[in-house]
C-alpha cells in the first residue's frame, strides 16, 4: 500500500518547459551571452536553477545576477499566464485524494516562483506539503533531495511513489528507493515506470470515476 505520493510539479504538474527554457536564455543573453549558443534546455530539465548555473561554469556575482534575473522573467511568464497545469494534474490529485493517498510536492524550483505557479494553476489546495529547492541543500538528481521528503512527511521510501517527467528529477527519486513514474517524457529513463500522462495514471489507481 503507497503511504505517500511525491509528484514534480516543472514538467509534470505543469506545462512550464517553454517558460523555463525563454528564461534561462534571456538571463544568459544578460548576464553570459557566450554561452548561450552551446545551452540546452533539455540537458538541465528538472535541476533548480542555482545548480544549472553552477553546470554552466558560473560563480559569485555572475551566478548570482543570473539566478535572480532567470527567476525574475521566469515570475513574469507566469503572470502572464504562459504556465499552465497538464491536462489529467487535477483529476489525478483528486483521485488520490479521494482513495486517502496524501500528495505531497517535491519540485526543485525556488519557493517564490512554486508559490505563484500553485496559485496561477489552482493546485496548491490539493497538497499535503510543499518541498522546495530552497528547502534541501542538494537538487535533484541528488537522492538527498527525495530523502529529505521522506524525511519530512515520515515516509518510508519503499511506502512511497513518486510521478517525474525529468531524468533529473526521476534520478533523485530512484536513487532514494521510490517507486518512480515518468511522464511526458521523450525517452525512457532507468528504473522508472513509463505512463502516457496524467490521465492514464489517474486510471491505473482505480476507485471513483476509473
Amino acid at each position: 500500500m503507497t503511504a505517500a505520493w511525491f509528484l514534480d510539479l516543472d514538467g509534470t504538474l505543469v506545462d512550464s518547459a517553454p517558460a523555463h527554457e525563454a528564461a534561462f536564455r534571456a538571463a544568459l543573453a544578460e548576464v553570459a551571452p557566450a554561452l548561450l549558443g552551446g545551452f540546452d534546455y533539455r540537458d538541465h530539465a528538472g535541476a533548480g536553477t542555482g545548480a544549472v548555473a553552477g553546470t554552466l561554469g558560473l560563480a559569485g556575482a555572475d551566478a548570482a545576477r543570473f539566478v535572480r534575473r532567470k527567476r525574475e522573467i521566469y515570475r513574469g511568464h507566469v503572470a502572464a499566464g504562459k504556465v499552465a497545469a497538464f491536462p489529467g494534474a487535477h483529476r489525478l490529485l483528486d483521485r488520490l485524494a479521494a482513495l486517502g493517498r496524501p500528495a505531497y510536492l517535491v519540485t526543485a524550483g525556488s519557493r517564490g516562483s512554486v508559490a505563484r505557479v500553485l496559485a496561477a494553476s489552482g493546485l496548491g489546495d490539493r497538497l499535503g506539503g510543499v518541498l522546495t529547492g530552497d528547502d534541501v541543500p542538494a537538487s535533484k538528481p541528488d537522492p538527498a533531495f527525495y530523502r529529505a521528503a521522506c524525511e519530512r512527511w515520515s515516509v518510508a521510501p519503499a511506502g512511497a511513489a513518486a510521478v517525474e517527467d525529468s531524468a533529473h528529477g526521476a534520478a533523485s527519486a530512484v536513487g532514494a528507493g521510490i517507486r518512480t513514474y515518468l511522464v511526458h517524457a521523450s525517452g525512457p529513463v532507468p528504473g522508472t515506470v513509463p505512463v502516457r500522462d496524467l490521465d492514464a495514471l489517474a486510471d491505473l489507481l482505480g476507485g471513483p470515476d476509473a
